[in-house]
């Protein structure tokens, strides 16, 4: 389904019945990174996954800065425009990450629980090769554009052994082909530094010391270190088996996990 937030078109899934359930992707995925979670928690949850602005096929509001402000923000309208009332599970992956851990820690009253995977929200956080040349003008840019579906097989066949050829191919023509998704990522890349978090990291350690908290963290991640997750507080669950990708590698590991948290 598609809805108006903050006068911009935003594709989204919205399944199920019950406790609402936010899950807010990465780069360079779409909300359909979550389809094998929400296959399973549907039937006792309602499950709300957006494509991010810019991302997948939702357009970036006019303006849109990238800053943690305007991410909050934009989940906030998000929120607000579901006329959900009720506090939510929220669920990241990846630059999901700062969007929804923004907007916690700007409406803790709302957040039932936080599960976090394969994200960073800390200022001491140096970014991966592949990032760090995203992240260069020019550089980043035709880089992108040449890379074609053959290369980003092989590049991902090496990051993501457990992704299928048919998710890694999705990826490849919602993103890296998509030269509007293209700018949008490099804009991620090149806004989201890590002095960002300064002051946030530490409101969002007094969230993660009220509210139910669950990391879940494949281990094999390149771009995220296995370290990270016990710096979230709550309660940590390392995957040695998987990486970036866990929600899409082992969906029914993740879910599992999901419900027990959300039971609590």
């Amino acid at each position: 389904m598609n809805l108006s937030i903050q006068n911009s078109r935003v594709r989204l899934i919205d399944e199920g019945a019950g406790a609402p359930v936010l899950l807010l992707h990465g780069v360079p995925d779409n909300a359909d990174m979550w389809a094998g979670v929400i296959a399973r928690l549907a039937p006792r949850f309602r499950c709300i996954a957006p494509d991010l602005p810019g991302l997948g096929s939702s357009e970036a509001p006019a303006g849109f800065d990238c800053t943690l402000d305007s991410m909050a923000a934009w989940v906030d309208s998000l929120v607000t425009g579901l006329g959900i009332d009720q506090p939510l599970h929220v669920v990241v992956h990846d630059f999901g990450g700062p969007y929804g851990l923004a907007w916690a820690v700007r409406h803790p009253a709302q957040v039932r629980s936080l599960t976090i995977s394969s994200t960073n929200f800390f200022s001491d956080y140096r970014w991966h090769s592949a990032a760090r040349m995203w992240r260069t003008p020019v550089l980043g840019e035709i880089g992108l554009a040449l890379v074609t579906k053959s290369v980003w097989r092989s590049q991902m066949r090496k990051f993501a052994p457990g992704l299928s050829d048919a998710y890694i191919d999705q990826g490849f023509t919602m993103s890296i082909a998509n030269p509007a998704v293209r700018r949008m990522i490099m804009r991620l890349y090149r806004t989201t530094n890590p002095e960002n978090f300064r002051g946030w990291e530490d409101e969002l350690l007094q969230l993660t010391a009220r509210v139910p908290t669950l990391v879940l963290w494949g281990d094999k991640d390149p771009f995220a270190p296995k370290s990270t997750a016990e710096r979230y507080g709550g309660r940590v669950e390392h995957f040695a088996e998987y990486g970036h990708w866990l929600p899409v590698e082992a969906p029914e590991v993740y879910a599992d996990r999901l419900q027990v948290l959300f039971r609590q």
